[in-house]
């Protein structure tokens, strides 16, 4: 699945870096999971591994948010590549992240504290994956995510915005 997610977003974006940026945030995921995992006391099991995928989807799609409006600020809205713009794009984002993340841990709360009640067996550790997974992730993509683009996106960005402008004409 990393493979795959690696493929779409090289189409995306036309850059092994930025796509690269973008996947950082599954291992930022990965060490809430595991960490939550620890602490319940749960074994990695299918069900685990089950949630590592969902969870490992979700912190993409936050990253993907982030950077492709800091990409369109720039092309739609003349911004420039600098620590404003990133600002404003982590700021416009901030919320949809946050919605997404804090709707999803209330979706998880039952499976989380009645684990249990029967038939709550083989959800549990899919829950407890996926809400201390989006806990690290929220938290280290919104600190992360802009720090890393405006270490290595600048080219990437530019280049971008560049084939854009040539396709126009």
């Amino acid at each position: 699945s990393l493979a795959l997610m690696f493929v779409v977003l090289y189409t995306r974006y036309q850059s092994a870096r930025l796509s690269m940026l973008i996947m950082v945030n599954i291992p930022l995921a990965l060490v809430g999971a595991v960490l939550g995992l620890w602490l319940s006391g749960q074994p990695l099991s299918v069900a685990a591994l089950i949630g590592f995928i969902t969870l490992a989807g979700i912190s993409v799609r936050n990253g993907i948010l982030k950077v492709s409006h800091y990409l369109n600020l720039m092309r739609a809205e003349g911004e420039n590549f600098d620590h404003a713009m990133i600002l404003r794009g982590s700021l416009e984002r901030l919320s949809p992240v946050l919605m997404t993340a804090l709707v999803t841990a209330f979706a998880l709360a039952p499976l989380l504290l009645e684990a249990e009640r029967p038939g709550t067996e083989i959800l549990h550790p899919v829950a407890v994956v996926i809400f201390s997974g989006l806990i690290s992730s929220t938290l280290l993509d919104t600190f992360l995510t802009p720090a890393l683009f405006w270490l290595f996106g600048r080219r990437d960005a530019e280049r971008l915005l560049g084939a854009d402008s040539a396709e126009a004409f």
